[in-house]
């Protein structure tokens, strides 16, 4: 293990946190302030590594390892890359939003910040492991905040959504768990890198064939299938994805907050980080079928978005779209013989997966927002004319929601640029359709920004409150961030830059 474990820390900081606050006076204002102290600490110290780390080289550094059940080949192992040291800061961002947003937890406080604090300690498991034992358990750990979270401060339809939830996740992680299993029993190791390394050298399906009797390429096939189908329930990709709209539309959303900004990721970054080095054959064995399937999620998300009324529904859907384009570009990839289309693609994901992170918080924030300030109200049917009324509101909805849509100079424009400028090279019929999910998505939020802001203002709403001082102090930074991603993508690409490298290096 390393001599100094910053990683172990980052990942005890919120459970600390959550200990605390179960301890402390159960008063919200105590609860939410302690949440925000440890919040603040978990971004500061994920800072602190982005600062520290050495881009330039893309390995994996801040290394920690220990034996743990050396029989059963367990090790704790930590360490982070370009991609998993940006999903750690993204999840840090996240975490403090939503626990800012948590303004109106009245019921049983020191509870829900706890699990808020105990699900940023999953994520950071998830995004810095790389024994799949030690992963499986911050897997599972980010799953259960989430359902009692969901369960006890959702909405009318909470106990159905959050079961929704539970089950469908839970089916994804015993496809997850069955498959490294099986691997383990051929291979003898739960590493990721030493799997990924086999795989490289064509070590895989021996090692299959040596353990179990039949069609060894059909065995790992199948074993690809079941690590699949975990990730993608989690994206989700369509058709895993009919628990999304439910639980983002019950749960609070500050929790929402944290299911799109922080734990979708989980799910891309499996695939990237776990799947497709490991399986990259599999990949292009069944890459006409994944790449359709992309296309599918990407298209379809975006028009069933159009068709909903709830802005929360709304959000949940175009959230599906938009990481749709990092699934295409994931499995544009595979097997490629162009490095620099490859590199450009999961450069483009990476990004991607950061803007979207910062903006959908943003936006279901905003709204989260408008429901305060409504009486609940949440239809795009229910406004009209709030720009005269609420006039910083709009104009940071519309800097949030162009962001969204792609519009060039903020920061949802260029990772999607790239992942196109990848893809287009690589699988250019699918990334030829994937192109109206964009045009359904601008056609989107220029439709919300036109009913909820634009024609006369309801009387009922001519008292509305803009925001406030404090509001729009805490609103700011986000904002921020948006213009200097749009301007300046490189303070996130430099990140990841050399982890690409060495990806497309180890998949072609």
């Amino acid at each position: 293990m390393s001599s100094f474990p910053l990683l172990s820390i980052l990942i005890a900081l919120p459970v600390v946190g959550a200990i605390v606050v179960l301890l402390a006076p159960r008063k919200a204002n105590v609860a939410r302030g302690i949440a925000l102290g440890f919040g603040t600490l978990g971004l500061i110290l994920a800072g602190l590594l982005w600062h520290s780390y050495d881009a330039a080289a893309g390995t994996l550094q801040f290394v920690e390892r220990a034996a743990w059940i050396p029989s059963l080949a367990i090790e704790y192992h930590l360490a982070v890359d370009g991609f998993s040291l940006l999903l750690l800061v993204l999840s840090a961002l996240v975490t403090l939003i939503s626990i800012v947003a948590s303004t109106q937890v009245k019921s049983r406080p020191s509870l829900y910040f706890a699990l808020v604090l105990l699900l940023e300690a999953g994520l950071f498991g998830t995004f810095t492991a790389l024994n799949f034992f030690h992963w499986f358990l911050f897997w599972e750990l980010s799953l259960i905040p989430a359902f009692f979270l969901i369960r006890l401060w959702g909405g009318p339809k909470r106990e159905a959504a959050a079961t929704q939830f539970f089950v469908y996740t839970m089916v994804g992680s015993v496809t997850l768990l069955l498959s490294f299993l099986a691997l383990y029993l051929a291979t003898g190791t739960f590493d990721f890198s030493a799997l990924a390394q086999m795989a490289q050298q064509g070590m895989l399906l021996p090692a299959i064939a040596a353990h179990f009797s039949g069609n060894s390429s059909s065995w790992l096939l199948l074993i690809f299938w079941g690590s699949f189908l975990g990730f993608a329930v989690k994206i989700p990709i369509i058709p895993f994805h009919t628990w999304l709209p439910e639980a983002y539309t019950e749960a609070p959303t500050a929790i929402t907050i944290l299911l799109t900004g922080a734990l979708s990721k989980m799910g891309v970054y499996g695939l990237l980080r776990i799947v497709l080095p490991i399986f990259s054959e599999q990949i292009r064995w069944m890459q006409p079928l994944l790449l359709w399937l992309a296309v599918l999620t990407i298209v379809s998300a975006a028009a069933a978005a159009f068709a909903q009324r709830d802005l929360k529904r709304i959000l949940a859907y175009s959230s599906i779209n938009h990481l749709g384009y990092c699934v295409l570009a994931i499995f544009a990839v595979a097997g490629s013989t162009k490095p620099i289309e490859s590199s450009a693609a999961l450069s483009g994901a990476a990004l991607q997966l950061f803007n979207h992170g910062v903006t959908a918080s943003l936006l279901f924030w905003l709204v989260a927002l408008l429901e305060q300030r409504s009486g609940g109200k949440r239809s795009i049917n229910d406004f009209g004319g709030l720009r005269a009324t609420v006039p910083a509101f709009a104009a940071i909805f519309g800097i949030a929601a162009f962001s969204s849509l792609g519009l060039p100079g903020l920061n949802g424009f260029i990772g999607e640029f790239l992942i196109f400028k990848g893809s287009f090279a690589l699988a250019t019929w699918p990334s030829s359709i994937a192109v109206l999910g964009l045009f359904i998505t601008a056609v989107l939020y220029l439709t919300v920004v036109q009913k909820v802001f634009t024609g006369p203002t309801q009387e009922r709403w001519n008292g509305m409150a803009d925001l406030s001082g404090r509001e729009r102090i805490w609103i700011a930074p986000l904002v921020l961030l948006m213009f200097v991603l749009g301007i300046f993508p490189q303070l996130v690409l430099g990140l990841v830059n050399g982890s690409v490298s060495l990806l497309v290096g180890q998949i072609r």
